[in-house]
Order: C-alpha cells, then sequence, then structure tokens
C-alpha cells in the first residue's frame, strides 16, 4: 500500500455528506488522499465527515467555498496543494436543486441562474483550473482524471424543475468536451450519472419513489445509494480506464433503458 504521505490527492466537491461524502470513502479506501469542499465553514456534520476519512488512514483536509464563484477557484485549488498535495483526481459533485421547484411556465431567472451558476458555470471553470495545473506537471497517463457526476436528468425531463435536467445536460457536454480536449495529454474524463439515490434533495420525494419504485420504475427495485455512485467513481480512476475516456457511466438501477 501507499504510504499515506505519497497518496495521490483527490478532490471532490460538495463532499461532506450524502454521494460526495460516499465517493470520499470509496477513493480514500481505494489509496488516495482526500480533500472535500462545502459551502459554508465546518459544522458538526463537517467535523464528522473529516472524523470518518481520517479513520480510513488517509490524510484529509476540508474547504469551505462557493463553487458558484469562479473567482475563488484558484484559492481552493492552492489550498488542496499546500495541505495535501497536487490534484490527481477531481470529482466535481456539488449540486444544487432550485431554490423554488416551480413549474416551466413559472419558474424565474433567479431560479435559474442559482443552478446553472454552481451545476454547470461553477463545474465547468472549476475543471479548466484543476486540468490547467494538471497540465503544468509532467505527464502521467492514467494517473490524472476528471469525473462529472452529471444525474439521469440530463437526459430525462422533469417539468417542474428544468433548470437543473438543463444544468445537467450542458455538464454532459462539458465532460464530453474535456474528454476531447485533455485525451491528448492523458488525462480521463469521465461522466457518472447517478439514478434515483436516497439524499437530502430527494428527501421531500421519498414516498412518492417507494411507490414507483416499487411499481417497476427502476429495473433494480431499489433505490441507489451514495456507494454505488461511488463504486462507479472508483472503478475510473484507475490507469486501466484510461482508454475509456469521455464515457458516460449511468449508475441508476437501469432506470434510463429504453424499455417496452
Amino acid at each position: 500500500m501507499t504510504p499515506v504521505n505519497e497518496r495521490p490527492v483527490a478532490l471532490v466537491t460538495g463532499g461532506r455528506r450524502g454521494i460526495g461524502l460516499a465517493i470520499a470513502k470509496g477513493l480514500a479506501g481505494a489509496g488516495f488522499a482526500i480533500a472535500i469542499t462545502g459551502s459554508g465553514e465546518a459544522d458538526a456534520a463537517t467535523h464528522e465527515a473529516v472524523a470518518d476519512l481520517r479513520a480510513l488512514n488517509t490524510r484529509v483536509c476540508y474547504i469551505a467555498g462557493n463553487i458558484a464563484d469562479i473567482n475563488d477557484h484558484q484559492r481552493l485549488i492552492q489550498r488542496v496543494e499546500t495541505e495535501l498535495g497536487p490534484v490527481a483526481v477531481l470529482v466535481s459533485n456539488a449540486g444544487i436543486a432550485p431554490p423554488r421547484r416551480l413549474d416551466i411556465l413559472a419558474t424565474t431567472g433567479e431560479n435559474f441562474d442559482a443552478v446553472i451558476g454552481t451545476n454547470l458555470r461553477g463545474a465547468f471553470f472549476l475543471a479548466q483550473a484543476v486540468a490547467k495545473r494538471m497540465l503544468a506537471r509532467p505527464r502521467a497517463e492514467g494517473e490524472q482524471s476528471i469525473i462529472f457526476i452529471s444525474s439521469c436528468s440530463a437526459q430525462m425531463i422533469s417539468t417542474n424543475r428544468l433548470e437543473y435536467c438543463v444544468s445537467k445536460a450542458g455538464l454532459s457536454m462539458v465532460a464530453r468536451g474535456f474528454a476531447a480536449r485533455l485525451a491528448p495529454e492523458g488525462i480521463g474524463v469521465f461522466e457518472v450519472r447517478p439514478g434515483i439515490v436516497r439524499t437530502d434533495m430527494t428527501a421531500g420525494v421519498n414516498d412518492k419513489y417507494d411507490r414507483l419504485i416499487a411499481g417497476g420504475l427502476v429495473p433494480g427495485r431499489r433505490w441507489g445509494t451514495g456507494e454505488d455512485i461511488a463504486a462507479a467513481v472508483c472503478m475510473l480512476v484507475k490507469r486501466e480506464a484510461f482508454f475509456a475516456t469521455g464515457s458516460v457511466i449511468n449508475a441508476d438501477g437501469g432506470l434510463t433503458l429504453q424499455r417496452l
């Protein structure tokens, strides 16, 4: 096993809870030092997340910051490099639901801009900043990667939160664009699309999806878990995955399969 002080660094945005924390734990178990970000200063839940990660015998840091603020990205990356070392893997996971869940004919510019600012614009420019840092270092094919966590909503429509769907569809194109640009440089880029996963974001519709899943909406007949998404990410950061760069992993229990 790689000594703790020599482990490659993974940066997981939105990593203090839910899917992001599960991914961070998975990568810690796979031999990475972990930097996680969140939108606020460290609270009790953050300290618990950091403690859980440190229990996996790795180095950990938490950095507060707003991914939507692209002027803050350099500070964020510099903090990671100072505390842990250069970023070998970026998992772009941070995302928000619309502040208000509104019909497409009733939604507002404020609603739209808030979602796009974090889920698409912020994710784009953080990946750009990390990629530039990667390119400034000696090439290490298969050892550097960027993974975008999008959603089944990149291809499935919700008319009462279309801003979110638009942001994830856009993020899918971002992933493909970065994959094409960075493939000659030996940097793998992938997209993971979670399906229906129990998180804070879905807490308000648990009963609805319990019924739909029981009725066969998801062929896998269960909710997804953060660990399901983490498993997909951990496959993609391996050196052997590089030649599949640009791939989309539908981690959704078969939800998006076309069926008759």
